[in-house]
């Protein structure tokens, strides 16, 4: 894969890239990973700074890309909007425009995918969605390279998700289409994944040869999958449903011991956290065996510092 395709690009939603460019990802990432666990020096970036620009409260995001940048030799910044013009109601491109200037790299998690957009479009340096309520692409990448590291291989597997509807299952379904991965998504028919990721994933699963369900059935999910996948059912943001109605709707879709009964014995169990126990799934599922969540976050480390590598390469 030429690296030179990469540099510029801004890394919006999965659906952006082809499935060659995403792989190839992975395969820096991994390559990232065993550098550092080797403890070789990779800070190819000196001198560079990205600006790190949140919305939403964060833990694994915000560190892993700070870390990452470290890592490579780069300075972050971190920033809040109600401690910026933003929050007196500069406009986007106008900060876009300054934050340009000073910095050659910006991720920000926010709310609407318009707003990375509009960031995207005014500045000339890459833009890197930490998360919007649309998708949650650094998320993805990392569940690919954990599925793969633990499965060697994606096409075939069945992957079994519940939680709530939103950023991550949506970036995920798209991941599971462009590797060939079945995707069966369980839950309450009132909600409903947004169109343009289900139409996104769905062109994508025609060229593999995929498939993806939607399935009020948490047991027609999870029988004989591979992986299975739980996330909180109260996210930040999304439909306007209470905590607690929500947990109501979602309680049919909780992973419990029997349920992961029911996926292959060697059956590998996901979760992007936090995690909240007694409620998405049991403390045995995510303390369990078969749980590899901590690795799985580990990888948002790896994963994000490709992205950087190859957007600035």
């Amino acid at each position: 894969m030429d690296k030179s395709q990469y540099i510029g690009r801004d890394f919006l939603k999965l659906a952006d890239f082809t499935p060659d460019e995403v792989l190839y990802m992975l395969d820096v990432s991994a390559d990232f990973k065993a550098r550092l666990k080797r403890r070789e020096a990779h800070a190819v970036f000196p001198g560079y700074t990205a600006a790190a620009l949140f919305e939403k409260q964060s833990t694994r995001t915000r560190t892993s890309f700070q870390a990452a940048c470290a890592h490579l030799g780069m300075m972050s910044f971190y920033m809040r909007p109600q401690e910026m013009q933003l929050g007196r109601g500069e406009p986007i491109k106008d900060t876009a425009r300054v934050i340009d200037r000073y910095c050659d790299l910006l991720f920000i998690r926010t709310f609407g995918q318009e707003i990375v957009d509009e960031f995207a479009h005014y500045m000339e340096n890459p833009v890197i969605n930490a998360l919007t309520d649309q998708y949650h692409p650094c998320q993805a990448l990392a569940d690919l390279l954990t599925i793969r590291e633990c499965k060697g291989s994606f096409r075939g597997l069945k992957v079994a998700y519940a939680g709530d509807v939103w950023n991550v299952c949506q970036s995920l379904m798209t991941a599971c289409a462009m590797t060939g991965m079945d995707y069966y998504l369980a839950h309450p028919e009132e909600y409903q994944p947004y169109p343009e990721a289900l139409d996104n994933a769905r062109g994508f699963a025609a060229d593999s040869g995929s498939r993806i369900v939607l399935t009020q059935s948490l047991d027609e999910a999870v029988e004989g999958a591979d992986v299975v996948v739980a996330n909180t059912w109260h996210s930040m943001g999304g439909p306007e449903k209470t905590k607690e109605q929500r947990i109501i709707d979602f309680q049919p879709f909780q992973i419990t011991p029997a349920v992961m009964e029911r996926a292959k014995p060697d059956a590998i169990f996901m979760h992007c956290l936090p995690a909240y126990r007694g409620e998405e799934m049991t403390e045995e599922v995510i303390e369990g065996p078969q749980s590899v969540v901590f690795d799985e976050a580990e990888n948002r480390l790896h994963t994000e510092k490709a992205v950087v590598y190859l957007l600035l390469a």
